[in-house]
């Protein structure tokens, strides 16, 4: 990894995670990342548990767009407000979400999202 600064690396991640890079993003969190998420979501870590959460979720988006509305890092820490957007097949739904990351060595340890997850579940397409 570069010497990026901890919100750089947190905002490539997102870039990445647009495109569904998988490969690329996941390169940017550590062995035991922890990834949390509102109940009943939870809690998964590492490259393969993250994978296993958000590709089937966004596996019917056709589209996704991570808007930084507003960011403040102090050392490790790194806080994005974010509109996330997602376009399905016949609409783009919308999710405002705080994400709040640690970056140790380069690279993503600890990452959790606070949501509302009636918003985002009640406008998602039925699995």
């Amino acid at each position: 990894m570069d010497a990026s600064s901890p919100a750089e690396i947190v905002r490539q991640f997102l870039r990445d995670m647009e495109r569904l890079d998988y490969d690329s993003a996941l390169k940017l969190v550590t062995d035991t990342c922890e990834y949390t998420n509102p109940p009943p979501l939870g809690v998964v870590r590492g490259p393969a548990g993250i994978r296993g959460v958000l590709e089937p979720f966004f596996a019917p988006t056709l589209e996704n767009e991570f808007r930084i509305l507003r960011e403040a890092s102090s050392g490790p820490m790194v806080f994005m407000e974010r509109l996330d957007r997602h376009r399905l097949a016949d609409k783009w739904v919308e999710l405002p979400v705080t994400g709040v990351f640690e970056v140790h060595d380069g690279r993503i340890a600890v990452w959790r999202d606070y949501f509302d997850i009636t918003t985002i579940m009640s406008q998602w397409p039925a699995a």
